[in-house]
């Protein structure tokens, strides 16, 4: 693979972990889940260290959130571009997200809608729809997205551009990714359905930093000029 190695400043966030208590939790993640209107066998993943992983950890279920296996790790480098398309048109709400307190979380994702000729040459050169500034932390991460951006999705391109490791970790690693909004077969009003399984009680919600918890209407940074 032959792509630039772009590294960034950090971005400051107060983040605590804490030991957190699962049978007090409820689990609205589900809601608007659009676990079910993902097309995985059309999503690709670049600069995957394990063939399939991207995809693997796509296809985890909300129950199986905190896993840690299947991992997807970068392979060459620290960047992984993944497209990941749906099964109708989308109205995206958020991004959900679990990586690690180390330096090989991602740092920088930048988010491109509907194209399909992004490769890391062009990620690095094309203004993303929105870029999120990502947290170190074991906690499930709800990044919400600019709504008014976001409303006719049909395919989402990620650009995991760095980690933490200010040029000094190669590999990123991603455990779990999720997306929640609202899915509209062509012709129809959005559906607001449950999605994926019933919840169970020993769920927990998404325990969300600061102005990333879930359902907060801010979620990083709109289209660079």
């Amino acid at each position: 693979m032959s792509h630039c190695h772009d590294e960034h400043d950090g971005h400051g966030h107060d983040h605590h972990d804490h030991e957190h208590d699962h049978s007090d939790d409820i689990t609205p993640a589900l809601q608007h889940s659009l676990y079910q209107h993902i097309n995985f066998d059309g999503i690709n993943t670049m600069n995957e260290a394990s063939s399939g992983s991207g995809k693997a950890i796509v296809k985890k279920t909300w129950a199986e959130r905190l896993q840690t296996e299947p991992e997807l790790a970068s392979d060459a480098d620290e960047q992984i571009l993944m497209t990941i398309p749906f099964t109708g048109q989308v109205k995206l709400h958020s991004i959900l997200l679990r990586t690690s307190p180390s330096d090989s979380a991602p740092r920088t994702l930048k988010i491109f809608i509907n194209r399909d000729d992004v490769d890391f040459e062009a990620a690095e050169e094309l203004a993303p729809t929105q870029t999120l500034d990502l947290l170190r932390t074991t906690d499930v991460q709800e990044w919400p997205v600019r709504r008014a951006l976001f409303g006719s999705v049909h395919h989402l391109t990620l650009f995991f551009e760095d980690n933490f490791g200010d040029g000094l970790e190669d590999v990123t690693r991603i455990s779990y990714l999720g997306f929640r909004g609202e899915w509209m077969p062509l012709g129809r009003a959005p559906a607001h359905i449950l999605y994926e399984a019933a919840p169970n009680p020993n769920d927990h919600a998404i325990k969300g930093v600061g102005a990333k918890q879930m359902g907060s209407g801010i979620g990083g940074r709109g289209p660079e000029t």
